[in-house]
């Protein structure tokens, strides 16, 4: 669970809320991350407001964490919240957004290829506008492979689909929210929150930024296709309960198909014919088998998710977060995560 006294006594520590956090995921980013950061905090000083920079270490097992360190020491407003192991990208997400102090609160990735160029525009539009939510809507995906901007396109359509056309089209986790939608999201009991599907859920006030996606400054990507499944699973499974209706559909079918080949084979052995009918026999048991472990599969995959929750274990433990030092620069609270 959320500790809120470590997260309110690192925010008395700090003072004042500031008016902007921006949360990165970094994980393994020991190429991108000084160059990130070079664009990122002009960017920011530029904006004349307060304003934070909480970096989450996913449990980075490169120079990522040493990089960090550096970057605090010649960057007042940069926090680090560090992972004792490495629990995900959404799970960094989550602890960003959980931890973010500001009255709006930014997530980026730090790979560069969301341009934080766009982030006083975000700004802008959500105070101009009252609005809770400014999404960041990939206007152009050149950069993409072919597969992968086909994939994607699958992927919105398929989401599009469960959540409703208000979930933007081609928005990754590049987004602003107000601390109102900040706050709803930790009230939510998601266990593995999926936040492409939850904000649009809210029903938040919202608007757009459109944007060129860019090509990964460096590194390579953490993002390979079995994540790509893995998430698109747990959006699917974590939102709704189509598989399993699926399951009922496929179980239905087969069930008439059955009854088809039952006439089938009762005609052929009134003809005295049943023996050559091995091959449809043979056909349907393969059909039979394969909707079978389809079926088990998908009510698997949700028992998992049920055995998850009631295990109620935390998603994520942070190890250490630079906020709830003392002045000394020792640790005031040992951290521990929802």
């Amino acid at each position: 669970m959320f500790n809120a006294a470590a997260h309110d006594a690192g925010k008395a520590a700090e003072g004042p809320a500031p008016l902007l956090s921006v949360v990165m995921p970094i994980y393994n980013e020991q190429e991108a991350l000084p160059l990130t950061v070079e664009r990122l905090r002009p960017i920011l000083d530029g904006l004349g407001i307060d304003y934070e920079v909480v970096g989450v270490d996913d449990g980075s097992t490169d120079a990522t964490p040493a990089i960090m360190q550096k970057v605090r020491q010649d960057w007042p407003q940069f926090r680090i919240v560090r992972f004792a192991r490495n629990s995900g990208h959404q799970a960094a997400l989550t602890a960003g957004i959980h931890r973010a102090f500001g009255d709006y609160v930014v997530s980026i990735d730090a790979d560069l290829q969301d341009p934080p160029e766009k982030i006083p525009e975000m700004l802008s539009l959500a105070r101009e506008g009252n609005l809770d939510v400014v999404y960041g809507v990939r206007g152009d995906r050149g950069t993409d492979t072919a597969f992968k901007r086909r994939t994607a396109g699958a992927y919105y359509w398929l989401m599009r689909k469960l959540v409703g056309k208000k979930m933007p089209n081609q928005a990754g986790d590049f987004r602003l929210l107000s601390r109102a939608a900040v706050n709803a999201l930790k009230a939510m009991p998601e266990h593995q929150p999926v936040y492409r599907l939850l904000v649009p859920w809210l029903g938040f006030p919202s608007g757009e930024v459109v944007y060129v996606r860019e090509e990964r400054v460096a590194g390579s990507t953490h993002y390979p296709l079995s994540k790509m499944v893995r998430l698109a699973l747990d959006s699917i499974t974590n939102f709704s309960a189509a598989p399993l209706r699926l399951a009922t559909w496929l179980g239905m079918l087969s069930f008439v198909l059955c009854v088809a080949l039952g006439i089938y084979t009762a005609v052929e052995y009134v003809r005295g014919e049943t023996v050559p009918g091995w091959s449809s026999l043979f056909v349907g048991m393969l059909f039979l088998g394969a909707v079978q472990l389809i079926c088990i599969g998908l009510l698997g995959e949700y028992v998992g998710r049920i055995y998850s929750a009631a295990q109620a274990r935390p998603a994520y433990f942070v190890g250490y977060d630079s906020a709830e030092e003392t002045d000394e620069g020792t640790r005031k609270v040992s951290a521990y995560a929802m």
